[in-house]
């Protein structure tokens, strides 16, 4: 979701010295943490507050989608650095999902129990670290009532090692029973399981319909998840975010990197491989190369990266929380840049304009996000 096109540049951090993208980058690892706990933001209307970014483990323990149909100890070890790495930063939510790595998606290993051990052993070392996690109901034909949410949810907070968690959401409308639901992730809040609640891949109408219920007992509807990018506008097109900033919703936005193609990484000679392959195709991707120019160009700029420029961006539209993904430590070091400054209104509005007619071929939502 967040791959690094790394060169020969240097991100100073404490005492050591990192390579990023082709542009320098100097900061104090105090500094950066300072900043980013000020850039802390309320979750919707909850009492929630959370960093600004949160990191995705979609990708961890995943081998249907990501990771070329292997999962193994490398991988692990990898996944918990980026997320030590992302606690260092002071990027403390992490979005997980019942349905990552598990055998519904033809996975190797459940995302949120992989989350669960990486929380463990780094509150064996500090007890007091603070994480946040979010995670996510899936709305399958087979689950009827509330009933079935409560279920789920302790389910796994049993896979997390965890008696609650911050943010629970629904994963995407089921085919029936979404009532159900609703009354679900209310009683959860209720019952001290989940501090805040929320939607993800929810149209306007679904959203407002939630956001009533669910307002009828008095408890905000904190978040709709949706698949938000530079290139992939369709919330601001279908009334989406229109509607999260009326209500107060935050939007959180997965795929903010396009899954990895706006850093640069990909090419028309070496597109993805697996499933994304077919959507961001080499044709798509000799489209994309304009934009990708004009992406390195202002980041230079500010001695920032592509992934950088494409998250601040995304900040730049006000009530968004993007999540990008990360494999490994060197993938999420990198986000915290993206905090702490802002792209000019000419930039912002260039970019927009440059990425008008590039939509990604064939795209549409995955059941996995």
């Amino acid at each position: 979701m967040a791959a690094m096109n790394v060169t020969s540049a240097c991100f100073y951090l404490g005492s050591s010295m990192r390579s990023v993208h082709g542009v320098k980058v100097f900061a104090s690892e105090n500094l950066a943490v300072s900043k980013i706990e000020e850039d802390k933001v309320k979750l919707g209307g909850s009492d929630l507050k959370v960093s600004r970014l949160g990191l995705g483990a979609w990708s961890w323990g995943d081998t249907g989608y990501w990771n070329n149909s292997e999962w193994d100890d490398t991988k692990t070890k990898a996944a918990k650095s980026a997320f030590d790495v992302s606690i260092d930063g002071g990027i403390t939510l992490f979005d997980t999902a019942e349905v990552y790595g598990s055998w519904l998606l033809n996975g190797a290993v459940n995302s949120e129990t992989l989350l669960g051990s990486f929380i463990k052993e780094r509150k064996q070392k500090d007890s007091e670290v603070e994480v946040a996690v979010a995670t996510k109901f899936a709305a399958l034909p087979w689950r009827l009532g509330r009933q079935s949410v409560v279920k789920a949810l302790k389910d796994s907070l049993s896979r997390l090692g965890l008696s609650s968690v911050e943010l629970y959401q629904l994963h995407w409308p089921g085919i029936w029973g979404n009532e159900g639901y609703i009354d679900g992730i209310g009683d959860a809040v209720e019952q001290g399981l989940v501090k805040a609640v929320g939607v993800s891949n929810y149209d306007e109408s679904r959203l407002r319909n939630a956001y009533k219920k669910l307002k009828e007992r008095g408890i905000p509807l904190a978040a709709n998840q949706v698949n938000y990018s530079l290139i992939y506008r369709e919330p601001e097109e279908n009334g989406v975010k229109a509607a999260c900033d009326e209500l107060g919703i935050t939007l959180i936005a997965y795929s903010p990197m396009a899954q990895g193609v706006l850093t640069g990484k990909y090419t028309p000679e070496n597109p993805p491989s697996g499933p994304r392959g077919k959507i961001y195709t080499p044709e798509f991707l000799t489209r994309l190369q304009p934009l990708l120019k004009r992406i390195q160009e202002i980041g230079q700029s500010y001695s920032k990266t592509n992934t950088q420029v494409i998250l601040n961006w995304l900040l730049a539209q006000e009530n968004v929380l993007p999540i990008p993904g990360a494999k490994n430590a060197q993938q999420a070091e990198e986000f915290a840049g993206a905090l702490g400054w802002r792209l000019s209104s000419e930039e912002i509005n260039e970019l927009r304009s440059l990425a008008k007619d590039i939509i990604p071929l064939g795209f549409a939502q995955t059941i996995g996000k």
